[in-house]
């Protein structure tokens, strides 16, 4: 009699583990994720404006310009480090004002 009461919640358990994987199966959204081109192009450094290059000084006066990228609006976006060896990626226009991207 054990036997059986053992092999009928084996049985359940093992029909309910089966029906669980096909419910989620079936329940499955796709969520597709697209990245869209910033259209920045990298620039050297030195062809900054004395304007962005000035901002970064003030604001981040310990911060280093590892690469810069500007857009066709003139927009620069600014991947720093700062000496503490946290890095970040900054925004500005060519006068110099942060912009929030």
């Amino acid at each position: 009699m054990k036997k059986v009461i053992l092999a009928s919640v084996f049985t359940f358990v093992g029909l309910t583990a089966f029906a669980q994987e096909s419910d989620t199966a079936m329940n499955t959204e796709t969520v597709v994720v697209e990245a869209t081109q910033d259209s920045f192009t990298e620039v050297a450094n030195d062809q900054l404006p004395e304007a962005v290059t000035a901002a970064v000084g003030k604001n981040y006066p310990t911060a280093s310009i590892d690469k810069s990228y500007v857009n066709d609006k003139e927009q620069y976006k600014l991947e720093v480090s700062l000496e503490d060896g946290t890095a970040g990626t900054v925004y500005a226009d060519k006068e110099g004002n942060w912009l929030d991207m």
